[in-house]
Formats: structure tokens, sequence, C-alpha cells
């Protein structure tokens, strides 16, 4: 997972922790209790995909597992949040945004009832059977609404941040990689530069030893002609 997306989600389910535990956690509603924490997880996971949302999913379970005032198994939570953050994010389109929002509630839907049943069934493997004494069914309906009632203000918030996050990533490394590109680029007309140079210095060498070749073949002409010219005064002053 990228180091920007670690960035974002360790704070955001930090925050939403705190708010579910010393604010939601005490209104006293009939049912369950407003999960923010899951909340946030799907937003993340609807974004980023299926591993970082299974991966952000067993982190955030994992801290509420040891946050106070946790009276369940450590663990409990982090495997439903896993679950459900991997199942979250294998409804990202390919296209990487949803075009509207139909998908994202009934992702909301299924995970305020799975999270439930899931939390549940693994009490009961533990031997927690806090959710017989107060009815399966009344905590599901109550975790529904309660959900779809914040989802609004949670969910398009958190998916508006990863997105605009990732978007700044991606332009990021677009740049560096333009610029890498344009460097290579003046490296390569660099060496292009430098092997024209390399080559004109090698004609400018041919070009002085021809001219010296051509020196040198011209000065024995003239030698020799001079050669002939002395010895033909000198043949006709013999006589």
């Amino acid at each position: 997972m990228r180091i920007n997306r670690i960035l974002l989600s360790a704070p955001l389910v930090v925050v939403a922790l705190v708010i579910q535990v010393t604010v939601l956690a005490r209104l006293q509603l009939p049912g369950a209790v407003p999960d923010l924490l899951l909340l946030v997880v799907l937003g993340l996971a609807l974004v980023y995909g299926h591993v970082a949302g299974a991966l952000i999913g067993f982190f955030a379970g994992l801290l509420a597992d040891v946050a106070p005032p946790s009276d369940h198994a450590i663990g409990r939570y982090a495997l439903v949040l896993c679950v459900i953050g991997y199942a979250a994010g294998l409804t990202k389109p390919d296209s990487g945004q949803h075009r509207s929002a139909t998908v994202p509630l009934m992702v909301v839907i299924g995970a305020a009832i799975g999270s439930t049943l899931m939390y549940a069934g693994v009490g009961s493997l533990v031997g927690d059977t806090a959710a017989r004494h107060v009815g399966l069914v009344g905590l599901l309906l109550s975790a529904t609404l309660y959900d779809l009632l914040l989802a609004p203000f949670a969910v398009p918030l958190v998916m508006a941040v990863a997105r605009r996050t990732d978007h700044e990533a991606l332009v990021g490394d677009g740049s560096g990689s333009s610029s890498g590109t344009s460097g290579s680029r003046d490296a390569g007309y660099g060496w292009l530069t430098t092997g024209t140079g390399l080559k004109a210095s090698r004609g400018a060498m041919k070009s002085v030893r021809t001219g010296a070749r051509i020196g040198s073949q011209r000065g024995g002409l003239l030698g020799k002609s001079a050669r002939d010219k002395v010895g033909r005064i000198k043949g006709v002053k013999r006589l």
C-alpha cells in the first residue's frame, strides 16, 4: 500500500475510533451503537480496492479491540472489518469511481448487516452470548438504521479525501517521470552532441592530414621541378 494512503488512513481511523468511543457510545441509543469506524473503512475500501480495504479493516479492527472500554477478545473485530473491507473493495469499478450512490449505499447496508452477523457469530464461537440476550434481530435493524443515517455524512467525505490524495500522488509521480524523461532526452541529446563533436574533430583531423599530404605532394612536385630547373641551368653553364 502506498505511503500516502497509510498517512491518510491512519489519522482517519484514529479520529473515527475516538469519536465512536467518546461520543457515539455514550448516546445510550437503543440496540446497537452507530459504527463510524466501519463507515470509514468502507469509504477507504471503495476508493483503494480490496487489498487496501482488507489491510485497513484489519488494523482498524485491531485498534478497536485493544481500545478501552473493550470487553471482547482481541482480534474479533479485526477479523470482521478485514473481511468487510475486502468485500467492499471488490465493488470498486475499473474506472476507479462509482457512477452513482446506489452501489455505496448497498455496500453500507450489506456491511452493517454482515458485520453484525459476523461479530455475533465469532462471539458465539468464543463463548460470548450477549447478542442472544439483547436480540439479534433488534441489533441488525438498529445497526442498519444508524449506519444508514450516518453514512451520508461520513462515507462521501472519506471517499472524496481519498480520491484527492490519490490524484495528487499520481500527478506528482507523473511530473517526476516527465522530468526524468526530459532529463534523459537532454542526456541523449548531449550524447548526440558529443558524438557530433567527435565526428567533427575527426573530420578536422582528417582534413588536416589530407592537407598535409597534399602539401607534401605539392612540395615534392615543386622540389622536383626546382631540381630539374637547377639541373638544366647547371647543364647550360657547363658549356
